[in-house]
């Protein structure tokens, strides 16, 4: 089973763009630490920075809704992509493919309102297999 679940901080606005197809994509960062006791004292510890990518109607949500220093909670599956940068080199990473993303309510209070995006109900958990490999293409 592939599934993974953080909570960390937003560390910048999402980015929110289109396929060719017409299908939104919006792209974060979500960093993730915790508190340990070092030498009687408390310290931040960096988990990592974990890059996270939302389609449809997670993504237009995601975008008008989330900012950046935003606690949330993110649940998706890991996905690894492999490119050909401009100089031939072969790229690869592993990102966080979002289906559920939020405000973290141990730290604030939320005001949840009905989406009223179009698509609202279609898929949000990736490219539909028949216009994934122009979405890959173009995203």
């Amino acid at each position: 089973m592939n599934q993974v679940a953080l909570v960390g901080n937003i560390t910048d606005d999402p980015e929110l763009r289109y396929t060719q197809s017409g299908a939104a994509l919006a792209s974060f960062t979500v960093a993730v630490s915790h508190r340990s006791k070092h030498n009687g004292e408390w310290q931040d510890v960096n988990d990592g920075f974990f890059r996270c990518t939302a389609w449809r109607s997670v993504a237009e949500n995601a975008a008008h809704t989330l900012k950046k220093g935003m606690r949330v909670f993110v649940a998706g599956k890991l996905v690894q992509r492999s490119w050909q940068d401009n100089d031939g080199n072969k790229r690869q990473t592993v990102e966080i493919q979002v289906t559920h993303v939020g405000p973290d309510l141990q730290f604030a209070t939320a005001k949840v309102a009905k989406s009223t995006a179009e698509g609202l109900g279609s898929s949000s958990d990736g490219p539909s297999a028949a216009s994934s490999a122009e979405e890959k293409q173009t995203a």
